[in-house]
């Protein structure tokens, strides 16, 4: 249902390098990239993920409540994605583990503070 997802940043610079990181444990890349935004993601696969500075010319803020869901193929590509984010000027919100029956996920935040986590169903 979700086709992508967009995130603010105040250093596309520094969110770029973080995200390239993360795309590539993903198995994926940049797939557009325009002045002040890129998205990754592969065209025809999954939702992809974008990273713009805000239309209005104000600073990018945090979403209260916000998250988004990185769907891994296993709990190795999981904790791969989580130590790249953090590698990468990420922050821990919650390690690599078993989140109840049948889920796994780390959670982390980008170097905007915007919250990501990698998971596995099943």
């Amino acid at each position: 249902m979700i086709g992508y997802v967009t995130l603010g940043t105040n250093d596309l610079e520094r969110g770029a390098k973080f995200y390239d990181a993360i795309a590539a444990v993903l198995g994926t890349k940049r797939m557009m990239e325009w002045p002040g935004a890129i998205a990754w993601g592969t065209p025809g696969g999954s939702a992809g993920i974008g990273l713009t500075k805000p239309f209005n010319g104000e600073a990018a803020t945090v979403g209260n409540g916000v998250m988004v869901a990185l769907e891994c193929v296993d709990e190795d590509q999981i904790k791969r994605v989580y130590e790249t984010a953090l590698a990468n000027g990420g922050t821990c919100d919650g390690p690599p583990g078993p989140r109840g029956e049948g889920f796994y996920a780390a959670y982390f935040r980008d170097p905007d503070g915007n919250k990501l986590n990698a998971f596995k169903m099943g």
